[in-house]
């Protein structure tokens, strides 16, 4: 027997009333809170969606960023709107692919599993 557990024996005893039973701390960060919370209330896609938007012209560059901006991610598909049928074109075409790997490169292969552009 531990000499802690002979000690609030040996207290109880004496007094007549047993020691409460110490509880661990329960404390835990906000940050690793959120994450199991977030999930649970849908709004990780949120949360991913808006740190996308906030990276979207580093990821294409100053010209794309001008003349598109992501509106939406649902089920690991993102939706970006593009102003001009050109720009849409290039994109799909050329970009695509290039996009696709900077964004699963920086937020994960399961955040962004695909992107589709509309005008």
């Amino acid at each position: 027997m531990s000499p802690d557990f002979l000690r609030r024996l040996a207290l109880a005893d004496w007094r007549g009333l047993s020691e409460p039973v110490p509880r661990p701390d329960k404390c835990a960060s906000v940050g690793d809170l959120l994450q199991k919370i977030l999930p649970k209330l849908g709004l990780a896609d949120r949360l991913c969606e808006e740190q996308i938007s906030g990276a979207w012209r580093e990821i294409v560059g100053d010209f794309l960023a001008m003349h598109s901006v992501p509106v939406g991610l649902v089920g690991g598909v993102l939706t970006v709107q593009v102003i001009q049928p050109s720009v849409r074109y290039e994109l799909e075409r050329t970009w695509k692919r290039e996009i696709l790997d900077k964004l699963r490169a920086r937020f994960g292969t399961k955040v962004v599993r695909e992107i589709r552009f509309r005008l």
